[in-house]
């Protein structure tokens, strides 16, 4: 009979099994098979109850029998929506889509108690967009600011008609012009061309650079001498052209103009002055120096006079004769850097300006 050993080798008392680890000093090197709180046979029921109980948690959470000895695998399922959502989806209809609530405008006051409607007219919001004002939401805010006069009356009522082949339309002052009829250019003329339409002695002149295929009638606004380069109005606007011509309108026009230098204190002054000529007092509104180069001067001066010759015959008098003469600028309009020889169309903004500048 083999007897055990405590942990220090001594035989434990009276020689029994387990006494070592019955006394508390220290756990056993080997546990005797079968053997459990000193009982022979606990340990393997003990193994059995512990098998039997591990084997059926590992089988249902893996899939094997109850045994732990059967490997066939159940399909995965996933979480199974709620029957109650799906129904309740089935019974909501579809929500049509539906674009977000514009405010609704006030009702426009009425109009026919207006001096300037005319109810077989167009609308006035209409009629501005037509004639390249701006768009048409944008002529109505214009309406509604006070910015639009229809004869001279202040219109703020969207709902006013008017006669397009009557009515006066003003934009912060400025004329709208309704008749597509009426056209307007600027003309580059070049040195050495006519201002007419027409020349008998076959010389270059205006008609040469128009496009005949429009079949325009339209006449040139006061002249340019042979000599003389720039811009020149063109229109069968009469009139426009009446009163860009007219003395009493004063309408300036500015000239570029190239003589010999060195030129002499106080001639701007004494233009600006009045200088005596064969047909009477003549004067320049404006006199600035430009540009100075060795021999050279150019002056650009401002005047209103529409005389014959008028800038030559100033400088004349003041012993500097013109060289070179150029006019840029006839009222709101510029020559810009339009090419020599070509003639383009004025924009709606620049027939508008050219209209208030003459009080139209």
């Amino acid at each position: 009979m083999a007897t055990s050993r405590s942990s220090s080798g001594r035989p434990g008392p009276g020689g029994r099994r387990g006494a070592g680890a019955q006394s508390g000093r220290g756990a056993p090197s080997r546990t005797a098979k079968g053997f459990q709180g000193g009982k022979p046979g606990a340990g393997k029921a003990t193994g059995k109850a512990t098998g039997k109980t591990t084997g059926k948690a590992t089988g249902r959470s893996t899939g094997q029998g109850a045994s732990g000895k059967t490997q066939g695998s159940a399909p995965e399922r996933g979480p199974r929506p709620f029957a109650s959502s799906e129904k309740s989806a089935r019974r909501m209809p579809a929500t049509p889509y539906r674009p977000p609530h514009r405010k609704r405008r006030p009702k426009n006051p009425p109009v026919d108690r207006l001096d300037q409607h005319d109810p077989d007219g167009v609308r006035l919001q209409k009629l501005m967009a037509q004639a390249g004002v701006a768009s048409r939401r944008v002529c109505e805010e214009m309406i509604e600011a006070g910015r639009v006069q229809v004869n001279g009356e202040t219109v703020t009522e969207l709902g006013v008609r008017v006669d397009p082949a009557t009515a006066e339309i003003h934009v912060d002052g400025i004329r709208v012009q309704l008749d597509e009829n009426l056209v307007y250019y600027a003309f580059n003329k070049p040195e050495g061309v006519l201002s007419t339409m027409e020349d008998p002695e076959g010389r270059p002149c205006v008609s040469d650079y128009l496009d005949h295929r429009k079949n325009e009638r339209v006449f040139h606004v006061g002249r340019l001498d042979v000599e003389t380069e720039g811009l020149l109005l063109l229109t069968n606007d009469g009139e426009l052209t009446n009163r860009l011509t007219h003395p009493s309108y004063e309408v300036p026009k500015t000239y570029l103009v190239q003589v010999r230098g060195p030129m002499e204190k106080g001639v701007g002054t004494a233009m600006k002055a009045g200088i005596q000529l064969e047909d009477g007092m003549a004067s320049v509104d404006s006199f600035r120096l430009v540009d100075s180069t060795p021999g050279h001067i150019l002056v650009e001066v401002v005047l209103h006079s529409g005389r014959n010759r008028i800038v030559r015959r100033l400088f004349d008098a003041v012993g500097h004769p013109v060289e070179k003469l150029v006019r840029t600028q006839v009222g709101p309009i510029r020559i810009g850097d339009q090419r020599q020889g070509t003639i383009r169309k004025l924009s709606k903004t620049e027939v508008g300006h050219l209209l208030a500048s003459v009080g139209m």
